[in-house]
């Protein structure tokens, strides 16, 4: 509320806007939105309403995130308690701490229902808006890259992303007016420093270790190593050169395999999960981004009877390692050791099947009968 008060008061430079917690850091997306609760609570003074319109944001979320798992029958319904009930941290983030983050992932999973609808521009529409709330939303950003050129090509594709860069550059322009350096520098700040204190995921490591840039460098060159075996090997099913999703899909032979639910919800959430993987620093509102994208990643995989108590237990250990504060040392590891583990089975549990060439059995002459000869 202090961030967006000063917008409210006529300021459109970027670099004025700040609280007590310090400078704004969001993209404009989120000053409209956050200055829409500013106003309708009476400048951020009736908490009570602000959590009761948080938690209509919770439901409808609910609702949107259940509308993908029905679409792609992968989850088995029980696992929908532990997505609803289970998560303190998740009902937290959303109608104790009103973060910014679920408002950008309810507008995302907005997005990805109109994917599976076919309607792409709109889609990208919404993704663009998603962005300009919470950048983590860019965790997705190679996936859908890699579906728009499975679905369109190189020449389609390029429509689909100026949706999203003029979406952007219509939020940003009151700001960008005034202060374009700094709106861009404070908004789409990609390398700024976290506080080694709210770090859930590397509270093992020393602090110096935490804030080095070395380590910075070998996590960004993991993350894109993980994309690019993952688009290489896992999303790309065609055995055609990768570099035929260029080609436009009508003129690509063999033709592309058609884009299903199930394959554009696995490689837009296995995206985001790498990118949570190789985060610099998880802070605890991070959760809600991948948290309700866990059962299909945990599920998607074929499961035998005996494995879903092992998936469900590996959900319960996860969600005690983002409720426990402050992190540990135990906490951390174990969070990292549950990351892996999701890893692995996505990546044995989704490998193409090897097709199996059996030789065709060769046909003996058949005896001629003495009567015959």
């Amino acid at each position: 509320m202090q961030e967006v008060e000063g917008f409210a008061n006529g300021t459109l430079d970027y670099t004025q806007l700040k609280g007590d917690t310090g400078p704004l850091v969001y993209p404009a997306g989120f000053v409209y939105i956050f200055l829409g609760l500013y106003h309708a609570t009476g400048r951020g003074s009736d908490i009570r309403l602000a959590q009761y319109l948080f938690a209509g944001l919770y439901l409808l979320n609910l609702l949107l995130v259940f509308r993908i798992y029905c679409r792609t029958n992968k989850v088995p319904p029980y696992v929908f308690f532990f997505m609803c009930c289970a998560s303190y941290r998740i009902h937290s983030i959303f109608v104790l701490r009103l973060f910014n983050d679920p408002v950008a992932m309810a507008i995302l999973f907005l997005a990805i229902n109109l994917f599976l609808e076919e309607r792409w521009s709109w889609g990208c529409l919404l993704f663009s808006l998603a962005v300009s709330v919470k950048m983590n939303i860019l965790l997705f950003a190679p996936g859908l890259l890699f579906l728009l050129l499975q679905r369109f090509g190189l020449l389609g594709c390029i429509p689909k992303l100026c949706i999203c860069a003029l979406l952007q550059g219509i939020l940003g322009l009151p700001f960008l007016l005034v202060n374009p350096v700094g709106y861009l520098t404070r908004s789409f700040d990609l390398g700024r420093q976290f506080q080694f204190k709210w770090t859930v995921n590397w509270r093992f490591l020393p602090e110096d270790v935490f804030q080095n840039r070395v380590f910075h460098a070998a996590l960004l060159l993991a993350h894109l190593a993980g994309l690019g075996l993952f688009a290489l090997h896992r999303w790309h099913s065609s055995k055609e050169n990768i570099l035929t999703l260029l080609k436009d899909p009508a003129k690509r032979k063999p033709a592309s395999p058609r884009l299903t639910v199930n394959r554009i919800v696995f490689i837009l959430f296995s995206s985001n999960f790498l990118g949570v993987c190789c985060s610099r620093s998880l802070h605890y509102q991070f959760y809600v981004w991948y948290f309700h994208t866990l059962p299909y990643l945990l599920w998607c995989t074929p499961t035998t009877k005996l494995a879903h108590m092992p998936k469900v237990l590996l959900l319960g250990v996860i969600e005690l390692c983002w409720n426990t504060y402050p992190s540990t040392v135990c906490s951390s590891l174990s969070l990292h050791i549950c990351h892996g583990l999701i890893l692995l089975q996505l990546w044995y549990g989704t490998a193409p099947t090897p097709v199996s060439h059996t030789p065709t059995p060769s046909r003996k002459p058949t005896a001629t009968s003495k009567k015959a000869q």
